[in-house]
């Protein structure tokens, strides 16, 4: 997995120990995600189906994209498609993807990139593999987390940025058993590089076979573990979780995640997305490719995209 790692985690600053009274963040639920296509055939993981959206909050959706190894001619993407009233965030693990937007956003990520784009307002966007990853095929994984926009942000002019996999903010934990990336957000006081109109963070973890993550978490977050590869266990009430599985945490001030000690050959660690934020706690009106909060303005928001006014194709 080549998303930016380190040969000596002793280098890295670590996460602090829980001290007397800090509250551990028990499990709520333990959800396995559904397997299904997006786009032009790309196979995906639904992360969070299953989970109440009143639970996920401020989050939307999350896929995720592969892990597959495409043949030459394989490699798929989307075709130009419209959002309104919330942010994507596409993550590269393995692999590459460029992204192009009507609003002069764009460009290609790679091995631990991201790119985030805040479609506000409204804008068209197309994210497919480059023309050479199709005629040779390769390796793709990756994924993309959907977050909510709060009502007086929905309307804010789009916006892009471009993460590069050297911003990311590296820690370990205090046994130097776990890589924990920071991409948004602060965790311990150490920021990430994304820059988020939603209070929350987002964390890739890595941890060592029979390694412990206790990872401090900011009390008015949610908290979700999603499993990229490999099997452990979340809380320390000790629930077991592997490849493709969700878990919901209850309130508390730090998550526990513990690696099993014999993994598979193929995933010879325990990998994690780690995912939480404030809350928005608005009224929620979902339809397709538009996340707003009534229905009234969902169907503006269909209006509007076939009257032009979410921008052209570039040439």
């Amino acid at each position: 997995m080549p998303a930016v790692t380190v040969d000596d985690l002793r280098v890295l600053d670590r996460v602090r120990a829980p001290g007397l009274g800090d509250q551990p963040r028990p499990v709520r639920q333990v959800v396995t995600a559904p397997q299904g296509f997006e786009g032009e055939g790309f196979p995906v993981r639904r992360a969070f189906a299953g989970i109440d959206l009143a639970r996920l909050d401020p989050f939307i959706m999350m896929d995720q994209m592969g892990e597959v190894e495409y043949a030459p001619g394989e490699p798929k993407g989307t075709a130009w498609h419209p959002h309104r009233g919330f942010e994507t965030v596409t993550y590269i693990i393995d692999g590459t993807f460029d992204h192009q937007d009507s609003h002069g956003g764009g460009g290609t990520i790679t091995n631990g990139d991201t790119q985030w784009m805040t479609a506000g307002s409204g804008l068209l966007h197309i994210e497919a593999p480059p023309e050479w990853l199709v005629q040779s095929g390769g390796l793709f994984h990756g994924i993309q987390l959907w977050v909510n926009l709060p009502r007086d942000a929905k309307m804010n002019n789009p916006r892009y940025q471009d993460i590069r996999s050297g911003q990311v903010q590296l820690l370990t934990s205090p046994d130097a058993g776990s890589l924990v990336r920071v991409i948004a957000g602060s965790v311990d006081g150490h920021d990430g590089p994304g820059a988020t109109y939603t209070p929350m963070s987002l964390v890739h973890a890595t941890l060592e076979p029979g390694a412990r993550l206790e990872l401090p978490w900011n009390v008015d977050f949610n908290a979700l573990v999603y499993v990229l590869n490999g099997r452990g266990t979340v809380g320390t009430e000790g629930r077991p979780v592997q490849t493709g599985q969700s878990a919901v945490l209850g309130a508390g001030d730090y998550l526990t995640i513990t690696a099993d000690g014999s993994q598979e050959s193929r995933s010879p660690r325990l990998d994690v997305i780690v995912v939480g934020g404030q809350p928005i706690r608005e009224p929620l009106a979902w339809a397709g490719p538009f996340v707003m909060n009534t229905k009234s303005e969902v169907l503006q928001a269909y209006e509007d995209f076939q009257r032009g006014h979410f921008g052209h194709i570039p040439a």
